[in-house]
């Protein structure tokens, strides 16, 4: 199994502030994730002054204004983008942001961005697939709230105008997501039908459902983190706490072992219990040399280095070439 590819989506939870999005970096560095990934936007190029919150933002923040007053508060600038992206090469881990409008797709290219990452809610804006495409990158797409005709004609966007390299999210994009709609076999449906890679981006609460989307041979997990869930944001609800997704990444990280390569072998691990687990032919009773073994008395019992009792029938009706004590291994 390959590796897993591991995305710490820190998104807005940084709440507008470079220090805290640093420790964010911290966070999902020390938790062994391979990338950490932010959302870059102008507020006032990708949503309207008319635009509602979503009633979990509700939820979360208060009814009183707008969606775009409330995430001008999250906007972090291109020069954060920059510091974050320096200090994510310090701590070791790769720095991803998701674009919202085409001048923060092509600022992140700028900067030398390697994987973009497109949410779900842009699967349906032409412009900025095509804008995206074009700089020819790694794709990487969450497919919430979509049928498979509406991502089927994404993918035709970014084929046409030149990315190739195309991986595919499952996703529920409902904070949080309930289990019954988590549907992770639909990842196997995406893999199938667009012949892509594809993973999982998890909105539910807790750890076990990104597990067992490694488990059911996810190639990318996204999930969503804070430094403290008690924090004021929208997002912060339905994030994981850093010891949760330290906790996440080594379960993880423990599947893609545990899966092995899918051929039945003896491993090295377990050579040593041969003996000890598998069993022998041994005398029942006092044998005397020249009685014929019989059912009588033989019998299988541990260790498992002597004659392996597979060979039973070769055993029965040989004679004995000398006397044998009670649970003394046969030799013919």
């Amino acid at each position: 199994m390959e590796k897993i590819f591991i995305i710490a989506e820190a998104g807005v939870n940084h709440n507008g502030d470079i220090g805290i999005a640093r420790q964010l970096v911290d966070a999902a560095a020390a938790s062994g994730a391979d990338a950490v990934k932010f959302q870059t936007f102008i507020g006032e190029k990708c949503i309207s002054a008319h635009a509602e919150k979503a009633n979990y933002q509700k939820e979360t923040v208060g009814e009183a204004g707008s969606q775009l007053a409330m995430i001008k508060k999250l906007e972090l600038s291109f020069d954060d983008f920059r510091e974050l992206k320096t200090y994510c090469e310090e701590k070791g881990i790769l720095f991803m942001s998701t674009a919202f409008d085409i001048d923060s797709a092509r600022f992140l290219n700028e900067l030398g961005l390697t994987i973009y990452k497109i949410p779900s809610g842009e699967i349906t804006n032409y412009p900025l697939l095509k804008t995206i495409a074009q700089f020819g990158r790694k794709v990487i797409m969450s497919t919430g709230m979509s049928e498979l005709e509406e991502i089927g004609r994404a993918m035709e966007v970014l084929r046409q105008f030149g990315t190739t390299d195309i991986s595919l999210l499952h996703c529920n994009t409902q904070y949080p997501t309930p289990m019954e709609d988590v549907n992770l076999r639909a990842m196997h449906k995406l893999e199938e039908l667009f012949q892509v890679p594809a993973g999982y981006s998890d909105h539910t609460l807790g750890i076990e459902i990104p597990i067992a989307a490694a488990a059911l041979g996810a190639t990318v997990i996204e999930k969503h983190f804070t430094l403290d869930r008690d924090m004021e944001g929208p997002d912060h609800k339905a994030s994981l706490e850093p010891d949760e997704l330290k906790s996440m990444v080594k379960a993880i990280r423990n599947i893609e072992m545990a899966m092995g390569d899918g051929i039945k072998r003896i491993t090295a691990s377990e050579k040593e219990n041969l003996d000890i687990a598998r069993k022998s032919i041994v005398a029942a009773r006092p044998i005397r040399q020249g009685e014929t073994f019989t059912e009588a008395n033989i019998a299988a019992k541990r260790p498992g280095n002597g004659i392996s009792p597979m060979r039973w029938n070769e055993v029965i009706g040989q004679s004995a070439i000398r006397d044998f004590r009670t649970d003394e291994l046969i030799e013919l």
